[in-house]
């Protein structure tokens, strides 16, 4: 029997997802499945409100992808279908209608670093490094580097990153805007979990519309993102969450949502 590369645990309605694949916890066919399945799982769990996303160990938090299973693909018709099947992973994460964080706590290379891309919220451990060194193999990222990423850094920056192939320290990525916060080494596990707990908190009704407007919005002209969020602010006003919420602050005490 195979063993699981991609373990889950959950705590305080926030699922912990680590990719155990030694020793660099890279991208191989069985992590991408076991990833996508874990990831419909948690879609439909509605106890789970926050996810938080990393590689076991300290070295890499995903050093990209099995270049050991490239050959097979070399000078074959069809790789054009694997890659979107590979896409469905990514984009099951990106996705999601709850906040994900990515705690980067070592390498994020390559399929790793597209793997961070696809969360809401990057928090690295000042050891990282971050790249895209896909050019050094006679291709480039294909695993949607080259649409999140200038989504999120802007154009000129993530070309560079892109044809030069060089890493960066996570104090760079931070200056680019690519992770959110750097933390001690040892440290990214208990931030990202104080961030989730926080979100945890609060009603995931609105939560998944806070991400939907901003993911939607971000394709949209201004006036029609508006108009998305005036939809979806007036969802969330026929949910119970917002009914708890306001009585809470009428009664001068702490919401318990129900995510309804």
């Amino acid at each position: 029997m195979t063993n699981s590369l991609v373990k889950m645990e959950t705590m305080e309605h926030i699922a912990v997802v680590t990719i155990d694949n030694p020793p660099l916890n890279v991208l191989g066919s069985q992590v991408s499945k076991e990833l996508k399945d874990i990831f419909d799982e948690i879609a439909l769990d509605q106890e789970i409100v926050a996810v938080i996303l990393t590689g076991a160990g300290n070295r890499a938090f995903m050093a990209g992808a099995d270049i050991k299973e490239f050959p097979q693909s070399i000078g074959k018709p069809g790789k054009k279908d694997h890659v979107l099947k590979q896409h469905e992973m990514f984009n099951q994460i990106d996705f999601l209608p709850k906040p994900t964080i990515a705690v980067l706590n070592g390498l994020a290379f390559g399929g790793g670093c597209e793997l961070a891309l696809t969360c809401d919220i990057r928090i690295a451990e000042d050891h990282a490094q971050l790249g895209l060194p896909e050019i050094k193999l006679g291709i480039f990222p294909g695993g949607g580097g080259t649409q999140r990423l200038p989504r999120l850094i802007g154009e000129a920056k993530a070309k560079e990153l892109m044809f030069t192939g060089e890493p960066i320290t996570a104090q760079e990525a931070e200056r680019i805007g690519l992770v959110n916060k750097v933390v001690p080494t040892g440290e990214g596990m208990a931030e990202a979990l104080a961030m989730a707990r926080k979100m945890a908190g609060y009603s995931l009704q609105a939560l998944s519309r806070i991400k939907k407007a901003v993911d939607e919005g971000s394709n949209l002209e201004f006036s029609k993102g508006i108009e998305r969020e005036a939809e979806l602010f007036a969802e969330v006003f026929l949910t119970e969450d917002v009914k708890e919420g306001v009585q809470a602050f009428i009664e001068k005490r702490k919401p318990v949502f129900s995510h309804k």
